[in-house]
Parts: C-alpha cells; structure tokens; sequence
C-alpha cells in the first residue's frame, strides 16, 4: 500500500456539509492501489460500552465509491445522512494486496480495535452551522447564458453612436474601433434570444469609460452615453424579466480608468491629492502613463492592471476604496434590479474586500448570482464567502485540448476533467460558469480552424457536463475570430450569411439541456469506455431514476458499441428512435445521447 498517495483534508473538498443534513467526504489514493475504502462516522458524543466493557465511539459504517481517477490518483467519495449536526469520522483501506489500516486525525494506524477506541483518533467536523455550508443560487442551475459585448451586438439607436462610428461589420475591428452596438440593440434582439432558448444574459461594462470594451472605468455610477442611459438599462432589464431572462452586468474593481476623476486629481496634485491612498503608487510624483513595464525603465510609479499604464491598480484595503466600491454593487442590485455581478480580475483583488462584497450583495438579493474572473485552479475563492463561481476556464481547455486541437489523448482529458471535478465541492460545480471561448479569447471555430464538427462536439460535451454553459454572442451564427480584438466582430444579422445549420444545433442542444436539467445538475458522472485507440469517450450521467449516456466518437473510424448492462433498451435523445443498448452506432466525429427507455 502506498501510504504517501493517501490523502485526506477535514474542512476542505475533502469534507464538507452538502447541506444542514447532508455530508460529503473524499479520500484520495494511488491509483489502482486500494481495493475498497469503508468510512467509519458517528456524533463524537455518543459512546456505547464493547463486549470488553470499555466505552468507545458509536459509530456507523459505510462502504465508499471509487468516484473519479486521474492519471496518478484514485477518489472515493460517500454521502454521509446526518440525524447530527457534528460529526467524526476515519477510514479503513483494504489495498489489492489485502493490507488493510485505520487512517484518521493521527495518521495511519494498523486496523485494530485499538484504532476505534479513542476519539481523538478521528477527523472532526465540529458543527454544521448553516452559514458555513456553501449557498448558491438555485436558478442558475437552470440557466444557459449568452455572452454579449454590447459595442459589437447590434446598433438600435444610431443617434448616440460615436462620432467615429464604421459602418456595421464593414471591416474587421482593430483595438480602437467603435461599430454603434448598444443597449437598445439588445432589446431590439430580446425575443431572438428567447427563441434560441437562453434564459441568462452576461454583458460585458455598460458603465461610462473611453474605449470600446469599457474596462477602463470612469464612472461606475453612469451608462456610458454611447450605450444608452440608465432609463435603457432600466427597459432591457425589465423586458428581459418578462422573457425569464436573467441580467448579469460587468464590474472591474481591481483598476479604473486613467482618465477618471480619481486618478486625474492624483496626477494633478500628487502627494497632496485625497485620493492617493486610492491607489498604489511607489513614488512621486507620478509619472503618468509609466508604470514600471515599459523597456528600459527601472522603477515603478503605480502598480497597475497587467502591462497597462492606462489601467492604475485601485487600492481595496483603502476603507474608502471598499466603500466606495460596495456602493457600487448595491446601487445597480436595489435601482435596476440586476441578478448577478461578473467580476473582472478578480484574484489580484485582496479577499477581506470580496468577503464585505459577498456579504453586502447577498444582504441586499439573497439570489445574486457572484462570479470571479479567475482563469485556474480557485478553491480558495469558492468557500462560500466570496464567490458562487469563476469564469470556468481550466474545463474549457481542457475540452478544447482534446476535441478542437487534439493535444490530449482520451485518458488524459478524462483525467483532467476529473482532477478538476475533485478540486471543488459539489454545490461549486452545480453552479460553475462554463464556456469554451468570451471577448478574452479566440473563438472556437478559429481555434477550431474552421471545422464545424469539431465545435459541434465541444459543445455538446460542455452542454453534458455538470455546471451553467455559456454561448458567446455568435457561436450560434458560425462567426470565426482570432484573439482580440479579432474575437469581437459584429454580430452577424443578415440571414443569408448566418449558419442556419450551427444555430439549429445550438438551440436543439440548449433545449436538451433545459429538459435534462436535474439529472445534468446533479447526476454522478460515470466514465463507462475510454479508449485511445479508437478516440473514444463514454459515460452516463444518474440521478433519481434518470439515466443519460453520452457517447462521443472523436476517432476517424466509425464505431459500435455495447453497453455492458444486458437487455437496455435506450432511447436516442438527438435522433427520436429507440435502440437495442447491444448495438450502438456512433459515426466518427460524431456523438449520440441516449436515456433509458
């Protein structure tokens, strides 16, 4: 038994209430190393006397389930039902060899009855308290998003447009380029988008800034006039609410614009300025637009947003900075209504701010719906008391490695995907905001160099996995583009150049979404056949009584398959027919969804 691989952290996504009642603990392993792992759990104040008259801990037992694997690791997972609210808990592992040992809060013992006997020897979770379990909003695991970059969707009121303003979609955008979009466009496009079967919005910034993506915030209090004003907002909001569409907007609190009005005072009075705390600034007087990156200089002047001498980094420990900023996100919730906040850079922002953030937006709407812009591995941001979710990024590579660029092999994607899974708690992935392309990267079909089919199964996968999937505005139309600002073209309206094909995908696999949802949301993931060879990935996904399978052929051979279980009959999802679960044809570069009959 390789005991160094044994792994186990209380209090973390190892263990963790579920709910009040429900508790969910993992334990990690050498892969193929341990032939079964029993959790062993009890209220560590109810003892019983044993045949020898010693008082030991009452405990109850249960067999754990070899959840997920990865290429170095095995994952068992069990739900605990907890008639308690505090528990203990250890675990005996059995490995192939037949060594069988006791591991608990001190370490790893030989299974005896010695093991048991003191409480000490177990893990503790003190006391389920509700505002400990991690809450998020129950429609998002409903909700299939469509990302808009509202410069680039559609131009409903000319009138306000730049006086710079190219014609629509007459060349491809360059950096500085501005095309009209707005917000009346978008509700000129409301019951396009309710027809292809969204029910969430995510706008990039409306707020007042000089460019045409608006991460260079001047006034988070104002629309930017090129877009509209606030009694706009107020109508596409409204107007959306009537869809069942839900709104999230856009907020950059780790920098602000250099043309703001905090900065400029900065710029013009120095040391002397009110808002120098506002800000990081290493020496002055500031030496505007030089912040330490550019070649040859050797000193900082401000810290910033990257390599971005326009985008001066806000100081959020600064108590007028957070309140300044906490204003901010409780006027756009309490004046229009608005249901959830994006939250642009959001790792480099210190996290006693995203703490009063999360506490004030959910004191205002208990169902605002947080998400992070954080493009890894973000455990420590989704506790419960920062963010519900981040920008899912590290699931969109993986499945782009594997279906759109082919850098994986099957067992490596299937390892990927699993590592990440065991990274959070199940309520975090019920809720994740998944995607495959936004304005901050090419597009899938570039990145896909043109092959329809690709993109095809990269969506149905996303769409088959736990978590809320986004659309970037266009995928549905066929639009291509390369890293931005190439990825930011105008939307596509005229029907004779629109991918009637790809948006009659779409809307079928958002409406299969919709109509699988519970068991899609909270379904185990099963990986039934994984094969290299043959390009091949399939799995189920159970919940309650529902059972889907999800073949998908990425080999350039046609394949048919069996399920082992004998006598299934299934019914194609995709196609409308059923099928004999012996004999299952999935064409190359193709994929099928299956439920049981």
């Amino acid at each position: 038994m390789e005991e160094a691989a044994i792994y186990h952290q209380p209090c973390s996504m190892f263990a963790y209430p579920y709910d009040r009642k429900t508790f969910h603990l993992r334990i990690r392993t050498k892969k193929g190393d341990i032939r079964s792992v029993v959790c062993f759990f009890g209220d560590p104040y109810e003892n019983h006397k044993n045949e020898n008259g010693r008082i030991v801990p009452a405990l109850n037992q249960k067999d754990m389930r070899l959840t997920a694997q990865t290429e170095l690791h095995d994952y068992w997972f069990t739900e605990v039902a907890l008639p308690f609210y505090r528990l203990h808990y250890a675990f005996v592992l059995t490995s192939v060899q037949d060594e069988t040992i006791f591991y608990g809060d001190r370490g790893m013992m030989q299974d005896s009855a010695l093991s048991f006997s003191f409480s000490e020897n177990f893990f503790k979770y003190p006391y389920i308290h509700e505002n400990d379990c991690f809450k998020a909003p129950d429609w998002v695991k409903k909700t299939v998003w469509y990302q808009i970059f509202p410069e680039r969707f559609a131009n409903g009121n000319p009138a306000i447009s730049p006086v710079q303003t190219l014609p629509w979609g007459s060349k491809d955008p360059g950096r500085d380029d501005f095309f009209g979009g707005d917000l009346q466009g978008i509700i000129d496009h409301l019951d396009y988008l309710q027809n292809l079967g969204i029910n969430g919005i995510y706008l990039t910034p409306i707020f007042t800034a000089p460019t045409n993506h608006k991460y260079d915030t001047l006034d988070y209090f104002s629309v930017d006039p090129h877009f509209g004003d606030k009694e706009v907002l107020r109508t596409l909001i409204k107007q959306a609410h009537k869809r069942s569409i839900r709104v999230m907007l856009d907020a950059v609190f780790n920098h602000i614009g250099s043309t703001s009005m905090q900065w400029q005072d900065v710029i013009r009075h120095g040391e002397n300025s009110r808002y120098k705390d506002w800000f990081y600034i290493r020496s002055f007087p500031v030496q505007e637009g030089e912040n330490g990156n550019i070649e040859g200089q050797t000193t900082l002047s401000y810290d910033t947003f990257a390599f971005t001498p326009k985008m001066p980094k806000l100081n959020t420990e600064n108590q007028e900075v957070r309140d300044y900023l906490l204003r901010i996100a409780l006027y756009w919730i309490k004046e229009f209504d608005i249901d959830g906040w994006r939250l642009d850079v959001a790792n480099e922002v210190d996290g006693q701010f995203w703490r009063a953030f999360h506490q004030a937006v959910i004191g205002e709407k208990s169902d605002c719906y947080i998400v992070g812009e954080i493009w890894h591995n973000a455990w420590n941001w989704l506790q419960g008391d920062m963010f519900h979710s981040v920008m899912n990024y590290p699931l969109s590579q993986t499945i782009i490695d594997y279906f759109i660029e082919n850098k994986l092999k099957a067992t490596q994607a299937v390892s990927a995907i699993n590592a990440h899974y065991m990274n959070y708690q199940a309520q975090v992935s019920e809720v994740a905001f998944n995607l495959l392309d936004s304005h901050d990267t090419a597009r899938i079909l570039t990145k896909a160099r043109g092959d329809k089919q690709k993109v095809r199964l990269a969506l149905a996968f996303l769409f088959s996995q736990t978590g809320s999937p986004c659309i970037y505005y266009g995928t549905e139309v066929g639009m291509d583009g390369a890293n931005d600002p190439l990825c930011r073209k105008c939307m596509i309206w005229d029907k004779e150049k629109q991918d009637l094909e790809m948006m009659a995908f779409v809307k079928k696999i958002i409406r299969l979404r919709k109509d699988n949802q519970p068991v899609l949301t909270y379904g185990r993931l099963d990986w039934l056949i994984v094969d290299n060879a043959k390009d091949l990935l399939c799995f189920r996904r159970v919940y309650q009584d529902r059972t889907l399978y999800f073949f998908f052929n990425h080999g350039n051979n046609d394949q048919t398959l069996s399920l082992d279980e004998s006598n299934v009959l299934l019914f194609d999802l995709w196609n409308d027919y059923r099928v004999d679960g012996t004999n299952l044809f999935v064409p190359c570069q193709q994929f099928r969804i299956f439920a049981e009959a």
